[in-house]
């Protein structure tokens, strides 16, 4: 039987956006982490956003200041496949949502992982129990982190039928030391549970901005006044039960809900993208970030992340 004990040394598959992140807070857990990336750019890259990441976490007493240099040095590079998951144990893919690079990449570690190394995928939209090979679904779990992978706490983890229940308990005992916070699937399906339930807020928010019911802005407004926060407390099923079911039950007996039509593309959406308006990172959106402080901007949003999530946790640790 695998256990937590046999897990020494862990591979990060990718070092793009969500990989550095994800190797710091194995890092973090205690383990030695080799990520694999494809160019020496990238690597370069991310060790400049991993020291980085962790000087912020010591900034925020989540970590002691003089261990900053000793988690830095349980991460390692390799610039092949092959040598990143020579040893591992539990190995962590998260490259791009691409079928084709993802069954490339695949076969690639079947062909120099070991017969019980945990082979998990970040994958947000496939199903990527289709995409490995097929001696390998005994070994294949998903662990799906939510970016920026350091500070969001979830990981959603559900193996494939042909794993063995010790291997998904594994995992969520190895995210949970790395102080993630872990919730096991009974079983696969697309969008797990946080993508789900943000497919439908986003099918109600274009669904209020096409048909001119209000700004975005007053939906921002109206959502972090509300339920949002309420949530951090109560979430929603527990929410349910202390508004009462039966009211829940007449919502539905009286039809007071109509949900909308579902379209091949939201008419603001579209208009967005198609003048390049693309957000944060062309510098126009919903909002306007023309001359921000880009930097200064996102230091800021990590630090309140910070903050929600301590008092997060510590409901979650409390719960009502």
């Amino acid at each position: 039987m695998k256990t937590l004990g046999d897990i020494k040394k862990i591979a990060v598959l990718g070092a793009g956006t969500m990989g550095p992140g994800i190797a710091q807070m194995f890092a973090i857990g205690g383990y030695d982490v080799t990520m694999w990336t494809r160019s020496e750019e990238t690597r370069e890259r991310a060790k400049v956003t991993l020291l980085k990441s962790l000087v912020t976490f010591a900034e925020e007493a989540l970590i002691p200041t003089d261990q900053i240099d000793e988690i830095y040095g349980r991460v390692s590079f390799a610039l092949t496949v092959e040598d990143a998951v020579k040893g591992a144990d539990f190995i962590q893919e998260t490259i791009v949502e691409n079928k084709d690079a993802k069954i490339e990449l695949f076969d690639k570690v079947d062909k120099a992982v070991s017969d019980d190394a945990i082979i998990a995928s970040n994958t947000s939209g496939l199903n990527v129990f289709d995409l490995l090979p097929g001696n390998r679904l005994r070994q294949a779990v998903i662990a799906h982190w939510y970016s920026p992978a350091q500070l969001i706490p979830l990981v959603e983890v559900v193996k494939s039928e042909q794993a063995p229940q010790e291997y998904a308990d594994v995992t969520v005992e190895l995210l949970e030391k790395c102080g993630k916070t872990a919730v096991l699937m009974k079983k696969f399906v697309r969008g797990y549970i946080a993508n789900r339930m943000q497919m439908c807020l986003n099918q109600e928010v274009f669904y209020l901005l096409d048909n001119g019911y209000c700004t975005p802005e007053d939906i921002d407004k109206a959502v972090k006044a509300s339920f949002i926060p309420r949530a951090v407390v109560l979430g929603l099923c527990k929410r349910a039960d202390f508004g009462g079911l039966d009211m829940t039950a007449n919502n539905y007996k009286n039809k007071s809900y109509t949900p909308p039509e579902p379209v091949d593309m939201p008419r603001v959406l579209a208009e967005h993208v198609e003048r390049g308006e693309l957000g944060f990172k062309s510098g126009k959106g919903f909002y306007d970030y023309t001359g921000v402080d880009k930097q200064a901007l996102l230091a800021k949003r990590d630090k309140q992340l910070f903050e929600v999530f301590k008092l997060a946790n510590k409901f979650m640790a409390d719960p009502v």
